[in-house]
Formats: structure tokens, C-alpha cells, sequence
């Protein structure tokens, strides 16, 4: 064998640029492939990754306070959401209900500015959906609202024959966060909201905080001594 017949020849600038320029887009790709992957599985287990914004909520055309109306003035959620507590879906209100006051409130807001266009313009909010399940799925909102609220005895787990006057430590901590086991606590409402949704009214952007998905709604039922057969939500 003759020294050298099997020598590399040495690449060339360009090769050297090109190995480069592809290693470096092989990296980025499987870091975008890896970050859309754990998007994805963890947007369908659950809530998506608290990271680079994904699970902040998303922008609306007019940035409603929760925080202002709530917080500060005192309204009760079912001022705004009037059916909720009536019927099987929590209504938005219209436009023309919101500008009832504030045709004489916000004068320098730029935010009412863009509701008071909306109605002299006569169109509707194309307000963003936050929480959504399946259309095979039917959520009523009435049954839980009735359900939860009034005089609740709190307790470790629910027994069976006194669901009707007893509430889980882990959803009356969502109401009231210092609540013991042995307490009795009173439930408006507009506090049933918070079990699902959060403390909405602390919220300066509204974003999902609960999975919502079928084991999270089946185990509650469960928990809650609620019917768990298909026909119960899938109708």
C-alpha cells in the first residue's frame, strides 16, 4: 500500500461555509421542532407551557379591565354576564349595554373610544373566545351555578348523601384561599365563576387556567358525587 491513497482531501472554504450553514439550520429546526412539540402535547393534556406568551390570553379588540370594574367599582359578574346563572351559556354583553354608561364615562380613555366607534358604528365586538370545549360538548352553566353556590359546609371529600350542602377544600380555597375544613361559607353566584375561570376579576388580561378537558370535567363530577354517564354532556 502506497502512504497517502487514502488520505481526506481537505474540503474547501465553501464546503467548510456550507457544513456550517447547515449545522447551524439543523439546530434551529430541532429546537423549533422540539418547542412546537411540547406546545402541542402539553396544549392537549392540559394548559399550554407558561413560556413566550402562550398562555397569557389572548389580545381582544378592546382591552376590557376586569380589574377596574370588579376590583375597583364593584360590579358583580353577573352584571355583565346576565344569563349565566338562567341559562346553558354566559352571555357577552352587547355594545349598545355597555355604552349605557359609558356615553358619559371615559372621555379620555382610548379604549372607550374604540367601544363608543363600535356603536356609532353599529357593528358588533369581535371578542376573542378564551375558553372553549368541544361543539359535541354541551356545558351548562346554570346547572354548576346552582350547584355550587348558597351556604356550603366545607370538607375534605363530599359525602354522598349531603352534596347538596357541601363543598370540597379544593374548590373553596379557588373562592375564598384561607378557608379551612369545618368552616361554612357562602357562595354567591358570581363566585362559582372562580372554580373554572379563575379570579377573573384580578386578571388585567383574562387567559385560561383550568385544562377543561374530559378527565378534568369527569373527575370533578366524580368528586362531586355529579352523574359521569357520555349522555350528561354529550347530547
Amino acid at each position: 500500500m502506497i502512504p497517502g491513497d487514502f488520505k481526506l482531501k481537505k474540503p474547501s472554504r465553501k464546503q467548510v461555509i456550507l457544513l456550517i450553514v447547515s449545522g447551524i439550520v439543523g439546530l434551529f429546526g430541532t429546537a423549533a421542532a422540539i418547542t412546537v412539540g411540547v406546545f402541542t402535547f402539553t396544549a392537549w393534556w392540559g394548559l399550554p407551557l407558561d413560556i413566550y406568551g402562550f398562555n397569557e390570553g389572548p389580545e381582544q379588540p378592546i382591552a376590557f379591565p376586569h380589574t377596574k370594574h370588579v376590583q375597583e367599582l364593584g360590579l358583580d359578574c353577573t352584571f355583565c354576564h346576565r344569563t349565566v346563572a338562567k341559562e346553558a351559556s354566559a352571555s357577552i354583553p352587547s355594545v349598545e349595554f355597555c355604552v349605557t354608561c359609558h356615553k358619559i364615562i371615559g372621555d379620555n380613555s382610548e379604549e372607550i373610544a374604540k367601544l363608543r366607534s363600535y356603536n356609532t358604528n353599529e357593528k358588533p365586538i369581535d371578542w376573542q373566545r378564551v375558553h372553549r370545549v368541544p361543539d359535541h360538548v354541551h356545558f351548562v352553566h346554570e346547572a354548576h351555578i346552582r350547584f355550587f353556590s348558597g351556604s356550603k359546609n366545607v370538607v375534605t371529600k363530599i359525602d354522598i348523601n349531603k352534596v347538596s350542602s357541601q363543598i370540597a377544600l379544593d374548590d373553596a380555597i379557588k373562592i375564598y384561599p384561607n378557608t379551612k375544613v369545618g368552616e361554612i361559607i357562602d357562595v354567591k353566584e358570581s363566585q362559582v365563576c372562580m372554580t373554572c375561570h379563575g379570579d377573573v376579576g384580578n386578571m388585567t388580561k383574562v387567559k385560561q387556567i383550568r385544562p377543561l378537558k374530559m378527565a378534568d370535567c369527569v373527575n370533578c363530577h366524580r368528586d362531586n358525587n355529579a352523574p359521569t354517564d357520555c349522555v350528561t354532556c354529550h347530547y
